[in-house]
């Protein structure tokens, strides 16, 4: 497979589903939910941790996440944005060929040279059946596009993967500040809502902490959590919650819940 060739782009999957379909409407409701999320940290963050629901469960958790780049927005030129499979099976990373991820607000580039640099590594292969339906990516592009100025993406999708696998990738293109990493996850799956408030809160303390420990039932996103986790620790970051919620919060009843948080990590 020849890797951008044709200049084709994926089309957005759940578009109409997850958040507005037509571009006026989602530009409003991503700019109404930036703009009732409040900045909470004194310095930039270098990584975001943000939930990938639709927008009327976790929209407004995602934007505590994304209105935390305000002040960095014309300095970042390139996101490496990293999310757990959901809909093909993925056995170590999958990586797209396409040359960009089309939303409704217009194109975004693949960066070509961070997607060959990470597929040299074991473990990392192309797979665009991987990326074609897939909404734990997809769902963060319409925030990164209204706070970002310009900027080039590396779309992974984390399968089977150990965290030093993840780990290897995001410390092959971690770059500067230039550079934005990205984790997609929601929390538990299901529970009733003071069960999973209970089980979320050991979730956000476990991250906090970042103990590269958590398991599928925690988090739907584990794997490329529990690779970050090992590259923050190492890197002797410190991560703070930015809001926790489920769906029982947001628009859903209390019997089978959703968790969802975000976070940032800085130097």
């Amino acid at each position: 497979m020849s890797i951008g060739a044709s200049g084709a782009a994926r089309p957005p999957a759940v578009a109409g589903l997850f958040y507005p379909r037509e571009a006026n409407a989602l530009r409003a409701t991503v700019n109404e939910l930036l703009a009732a999320a409040h900045t909470r940290l004194a310095t930039p963050p270098k990584v975001l941790i943000a939930p990938h629901a639709g927008y009327i469960y976790s929209g407004a958790v995602a934007a505590a996440a994304y209105v935390e780049l305000y002040r960095r927005a014309t300095g970042i030129n390139r996101v490496v944005l990293l999310g757990p499979a959901h809909r093909v099976a993925v056995h170590g990373i999958a990586v797209a060929s396409v040359a960009g991820f089309d939303t409704p607000l217009g194109n975004v580039a693949i960066d070509a040279d961070s997607r060959t640099r990470v597929l040299r590594l074991p473990g990392v292969t192309l797979d665009d059946a991987a990326h074609a339906q897939e909404h734990s990516l997809e769902v963060h592009l319409p925030f990164l596009q209204a706070v970002l100025s310009d900027f080039t993406l590396l779309p992974l999708v984390v399968g089977e993967a150990a965290p030093e696998l993840v780990a290897q990738a995001l410390d092959e293109v971690w770059g500067g500040d230039d550079t934005l990493i990205v984790v997609s996850s929601d929390l538990s799956h299901f529970h009733e809502y003071r069960e999973a408030r209970r089980i979320d809160a050991d979730t956000v303390a476990t991250i906090e902490d970042q103990q590269p420990t958590l398991a599928p039932l925690q988090a739907c996103g584990c794997r490329p959590l529990n690779g970050l986790l090992t590259v923050t620790r190492r890197r002797g970051m410190r991560i703070v919650t930015l809001d926790a919620c489920n769906s029982g919060d947001t628009a859903g009843g209390h019997d089978r819940v959703v968790g969802y948080a975000a976070f940032a990590a800085t130097d």
